[in-house]
């Protein structure tokens, strides 16, 4: 069975991109893909599925190809999945309402911020994807 990445944005001129994909343990994998199929992926942490969350919503990439590329629903997936995950913290807390943000429909600008919410590190989450890719691709 072959599991379909879901691309948020392309990282570079030479147009690799970056999104996720389910994996077999019941997570998420951050996958860097290019035009050619190939691909590299590592178990993502939940502040770097945030961070792709993230950038779906503010735009801060250039699209990906329009057959990889993440949809709404995929996002919010990926969002609610994060928020069982954490239990009854208050990181879920914070998870679920951004689901509910992405459920409504809100202003990407709104759906940013509680994204934000519940990052836990300070780094921007666009400079977190573009080094993770970095380390990925063993440029790093």
């Amino acid at each position: 069975m072959t599991v379909v990445a879901c691309a948020v944005g392309i990282l570079d001129p030479a147009g690799r991109w970056i999104g996720f994909a389910p994996t077999l343990e019941d997570g998420y994998a951050l996958v860097i893909g290019t035009d050619d199929g190939s691909a590299a992926s590592a178990p993502a942490t939940s502040d770097e599925l945030v961070a792709l969350a993230i950038a779906y919503f503010a735009d801060e990439l250039p699209e990906p190809p329009e057959e990889l590329g993440a949809t709404h629903g995929d996002i919010a997936a990926l969002v609610r999945h994060l928020a069982a995950e954490e239990g009854e913290m208050e990181p879920a807390q914070l998870l679920a309402e951004a689901v509910d943000a992405i459920d409504d429909g809100l202003a990407a600008d709104v759906v940013v911020g509680r994204l934000s919410r519940c990052l836990s590190s300070d780094e921007e989450p666009e400079t977190r994807l573009r080094r993770r890719a970095a380390e990925l691709l063993g440029r790093a």
